[in-house]
């Protein structure tokens, strides 16, 4: 029998083809000369595989990287060579930080001008080098294919992270045979040897004073239920990084917020006086611990993480269970004794009430209706629990970590070890498209300012996307640390602006409103919350209200700070 002759395709059509057969169905980007070719296949395809235009390279990498973050999904951005492709080094680095799977494709020139300083020629993949996971420059289009489906698997097996492939322009035009293949999955992990395990349950039914500490890992690996079945079992108490918010419903009896530098009281003051802490898929990172030598010195620590290189990285531990982490904690669930601690509860429920006495204190001492306890209470109410919430970086991200109600996973979307500002609003874009689901970004004034422009994107596209714009005429989080550790010296971080963010956000095509109450803000919000696009709401506070509890730098959990009182 004649064997049937294989079609020959272009790079550029290879690219397309072997993207939508990786099950991708949408991609961010921005054109340009040496990816021409590309969005030539892409018309092409247009059917299959939709594709959405940025206002800017760095917004599409940031709605890459909200499209994962909430689908779990590989997000995909595209961009041309030179200045298109460094635009994305931000977003790359976001993603790389915070473990988000992503492909970035870019353009270069063709490889017989690369090295001679050609137009828009840059060396992308020398710039990422520490900010990907890994990262491709393609010189044969017979290896195309199998480089991008070896990029996906990269991307999202273990710690997932960002991976690039440079694709020249010769590359993209060049003919060769294309056969489909199935989705790669992800590589398959090691298992945590049962030793360790036998280990990690036995000093788990020592411990008087359970803590369960559970990071992105755990949010990732979507544990939620696992981790409230161990701490019910064990008669524990679960706290959070700020990349393990969602992970569990924050309705649990068990769950006591985010702790750390800006953490809520109860699950700081837990971390601090237990006597057993597993951490689950985090990485102990230096705004959860403070000063690592002295964070909790006298309690037994087991990590379980998939990277091997974060155990004892950042606080020396007891045991470390590296591998497949979903699979240990259901090892670890079975074989564990039922607990019960009496004084354990007793002593959660105290540090419950002054969590409870302190916020009543902020919320008198503030003495303004739109301070952030009043204003979250009215989000709270008004959104539903497929909502996504997502945040630029600073003292808004911080008020939404300690207040804002989450119930189901991948549902708290933000930029945790790179700090991104600019990074809310294309994250939150993606997060809609990719979830299809309604998302609310909470910034401020600081951070909206430097990526306002994907706006475009978010009106062009009809997104619904309500903005609530925290507008305090600062940089809040940097005045803030002027004002704890600089004599409330400000330099350069009170505002002048005279930009009309309501008549700003109508020019390019969005509803908007300013509220000066509590009643204002929740009908704006209610109204924002049945519009098909984008609402953007600026909500006016002031800039001495501070972000607490707070760890003044350098300092540990023990010196954490409640209180304080701005002087005008």
């Amino acid at each position: 029998m004649k064997k049937k002759k294989q079609k020959l395709m272009t790079g550029a059509q290879i690219t397309i083809e072997t993207l939508i057969e990786q099950g991708v169905t949408e991609l961010f980007g921005y054109p340009g000369g040496t990816v021409l070719d590309l969005y030539d296949a892409l018309y092409a395809s247009q059917n299959r595989l939709r594709h959405i235009l940025t206002a800017h390279e760095q917004g599409a990498a940031h709605a890459a990287d909200g499209y994962a973050r909430a689908t779990g999904r590989v997000g995909v951005v595209m961009a041309t060579s030179g200045p298109g492709a460094t635009n994305l080094v931000t977003g790359l680095a976001t993603a790389m930080l915070d473990s988000v799977p992503m492909v970035a494709i870019t353009g270069n020139v063709p490889t017989y001008l690369i090295g001679k300083d050609a137009f828009q020629e840059i060396n992308i993949t020398g710039i990422t080098l520490p900010i990907t996971k890994h990262n491709y420059f393609v010189q044969h289009v017979e290896e195309l294919a199998d480089t991008i489906r070896e990029a996906f698997c990269i991307a999202k097996s273990g710690r997932p992270g960002p991976v690039l492939i440079d694709i020249p322009k010769d590359i993209q035009t060049a003919l060769c045979a294309y056969e489909p293949q199935p989705v790669v999955p992800a590589f398959p992990q090691q298992t945590v040897p049962a030793d360790r395990i036998a280990q990690a349950v036995q000093l788990l039914n020592r411990a008087q004073r359970p803590y369960l500490y559970i990071g992105g890992g755990a949010a990732h690996c979507g544990l939620g239920d696992r981790i409230l079945a161990l701490a019910e079992k064990l008669d524990a108490w679960v706290g959070c990084s700020l990349m393990g918010l969602s992970a569990v419903p924050h309705s649990s009896k068990r769950f006591l917020g985010m702790e750390g530098m800006h953490g809520a009281y109860a699950s700081t003051a837990a971390n601090l006086r237990a006597d057993l802490i597993l951490g689950v898929g985090v990485r102990f990172s230096d705004r959860a611990t403070g000063d690592p030598d002295r964070y909790c010195s006298d309690a037994v620590i087991i990590q379980m993480d998939t990277d091997q290189s974060e155990i004892n990285k950042n606080v020396r531990v007891d045991l470390g269970l590296i591998g497949d982490i979903t699979e240990a904690l259901e090892e670890i669930l079975r074989a564990v004794s039922p607990q019960s601690h009496p004084a354990w509860r007793e002593e959660i429920a105290k540090l419950r009430a002054q969590q409870a006495r302190l916020a009543r204190r902020a919320f008198e001492t503030n003495g303004s209706a739109l301070c952030p306890p009043a204003l979250f209470d009215v989000i709270n109410r008004c959104k539903d629990d497929d909502v996504a919430v997502v945040t630029d970086v600073g003292q808004h991200q911080m008020w939404t970590a300690q207040y804002v109600a989450l119930q189901k996973p991948r549902k708290f979307i933000t930029s945790g070890g790179l700090g991104t500002m600019g990074f809310g609003l294309g994250a939150a874009i993606g997060a809609s498209i990719g979830a299809g689901c309604r998302t609310i970004l909470v910034t401020g004034d600081g951070s909206f300012a430097m990526n306002l422009n994907e706006l475009v994107t978010a009106v062009g596209n009809c997104i619904p996307v309500t903005i609530v714009l925290l507008n305090n005429g600062a940089l809040g989080m940097v005045r803030q640390m002027q004002a704890f550790g600089f004599g409330r010296r400000y330099s350069n971080t009170e505002l002048d602006r005279k930009t009309d963010y309501v008549a700003l956000a109508q020019a390019f095509g969005a509803q908007a409103a300013r509220v000066t109450d509590l009643a204002a803000f929740e009908a704006a919000l209610r109204e924002a919350l049945q519009t098909d696009g984008p609402y953007l709401i600026e909500v006016p506070i002031d800039k001495n209200q501070f972000v607490l509890p707070m760890l003044p730098s350098e300092g540990a959990l023990a010196d954490l700070i409640t209180e304080c009182k701005e002087e005008d």
